[in-house]
């Protein structure tokens, strides 16, 4: 079964990457259409896959669609394919905010449709996306969005309405991130270490923790406590972030973040 990515963003194109890498699909049976026609003839030249040259013959060849576009043009781009998309079909939808219900209604068909939340990280095969059915949807359904999502890093199964729960935590989540990098990176700065040194360990520190977390099944609190003495270093640390309100300030972040997501969907 053919798919074909409406939308050839960066997004998209990390999504593509990771199929192909991950053999879960061949050059052969990917089809790319974007409103931008040259964008689209680049990405088919760069990974030896089809262009199509409209939405609706995209749809004809392939039965999985991947709609990478941005929210505010889903309703246009999916007019086209009102008649031409069929239960046989399974639309897949990365667009934030926009619910499985909203999507189905451009159909005269019950088109199975598919609802992920995926995060940037995705870009470099490591990105932590949240998968979603809708109506028409079965678990042959989910089985699909996993083998896409599983090939570009970590995908689970939610229900729709804790989506927006989803978009506060690991969809905003790389920037609190960034954030946090930037901040170690400063502070080992100001304690005279150079920029690119400061940053390197602060990147590798973040990445080889949330590696432990994944890869021994231990509680967070529990690695934390291997890592804090008695009267040491790192509970000096932590009673000074405690202080500040550090874990008071990431629950609002994803709080408000949840609530403006959920503001966009009208959840």
């Amino acid at each position: 079964m053919k798919i074909a990515f409406l939308g050839a963003g960066a997004m998209g194109e990390a999504l593509l990457r990771g199929l192909l890498a991950a053999h879960v699909y061949s050059p052969s049976e990917i089809i790319i259409f974007d409103a931008n026609a040259a964008r689209a003839e680049e990405i088919a030249a760069q990974f030896g896959v089809q262009s199509a040259p409209d939405m609706e013959s995209a749809a004809r060849d392939a039965g999985v669609l991947l709609l990478a576009v941005k929210p505010q043009v889903v309703t246009a781009a999916l007019a086209p394919l009102r008649e031409v998309l069929t239960a046989e079909h399974t639309l897949i939808s990365i667009a934030a905010g926009v619910p499985t219900a909203k999507l189905e209604s451009h159909f005269s068909a019950a088109v199975p449709v598919v609802r992920v939340m995926p995060n940037t990280p995705a870009l470099v095969g490591a990105g932590a996306s949240a998968i979603c059915l809708g109506a028409h949807a079965d678990e042959s359904h989910r089985a699909q969005a996993h083998r896409i999502f599983d090939a570009v890093g970590l995908a689970v199964d939610v229900e729709e309405k804790l989506i927006d729960a989803v978009t506060g935590l690991s969809g905003s989540g790389p920037a609190y991130v960034y954030v946090f990098i930037e901040a170690l990176s400063d502070a080992g700065v100001k304690m005279g270490l150079s920029r690119e040194v400061s940053t390197q360990l602060a990147a590798q520190t973040v990445l080889g923790s949330a590696q432990m977390v994944l890869e021994t099944g231990m509680h967070p609190g529990e690695l934390k406590d291997k890592v804090t003495s008695p009267g040491g270093t790192t509970i000096a640390a932590l009673h000074a972030l405690e202080k500040r309100a550090f874990r008071a300030a990431v629950y609002d972040a994803v709080e408000a973040s949840t609530q403006k997501s959920r503001e966009m969907s009208g959840s």
